[in-house]
């Protein structure tokens, strides 16, 4: 597989990243580092996003994340302190504590697919050796494309990207990564660039 066709299409520090990933986690093949690339790509917005941005309106909230903000009190209350929001939204489930324990935050998205929890920051960090629960900035700054294929894995992703270069594997794909087909157009226009460039 040429690498360099990528050139141009993904960032330099990401594919000098590629080979590692695809030791450690099988995405060895033009397929599924299609699909990867294509999922990783548009969760970032284009390998340029690397922490979840949490600052969302009262109304935003109350669009997005209604069951933790069901009255517009409450809203007001939380809207555009993303720290404050990240502690509501995510306590008390990934292995994170409540709401005070600060971990909503501490573990919130990071990486080229948000990994979120201290659950998988823990699990990930063992997966490489490397303690990123003391240190969860290291997601973003060090690890977004590793975490991201290690998420992959975890989801047994390459098993659906086994199954084609389709729009329904891309989408079963999206399913797993997203929770839903937010973006999906755009997953498949960049799977089907990069399996062109790939294979």
């Amino acid at each position: 597989m040429d690498l360099s066709k990528l050139k141009g299409h993904v960032p330099d520090k990401v594919i000098e990243q590629i080979p590692g990933i695809q030791e450690k986690f099988g995405i060895n093949t033009g397929l599924r580092l299609a699909h990867f690339l294509a999922q990783a790509g548009h969760e970032s917005g284009g390998f340029r996003i690397v922490n979840e941005n949490l600052n969302y309106s009262a109304k935003g909230l109350q669009g997005i994340f209604k069951k933790y903000f069901p009255s517009e009190a409450v809203a007001l209350d939380y809207a555009k302190k993303p720290q404050k929001i990240a502690n509501r939204v995510y306590s008390g489930r990934m292995g994170n504590g409540n709401e005070a324990s600060g971990d909503g935050y501490k573990f919130r998205g990071r990486g080229y697919i948000q990994l979120t929890g201290r659950d998988n920051y823990t699990a990930f960090g063992k997966s490489i050796g490397v303690a990123i629960e003391e240190n969860p900035d290291l997601v973003s700054t060090q690890y977004a494309l590793s975490s991201a294929a290690w998420f992959w894995s975890k989801n047994n992703l390459n098993k659906i990207a086994d199954t084609g270069a389709t729009d329904a594997a891309v989408t079963m794909i999206t399913k797993r990564v997203n929770g839903g087909t937010i973006g999906l157009a755009d997953r498949i226009k960049h799977f089907k660039e990069f399996y062109s460039l790939l294979t």
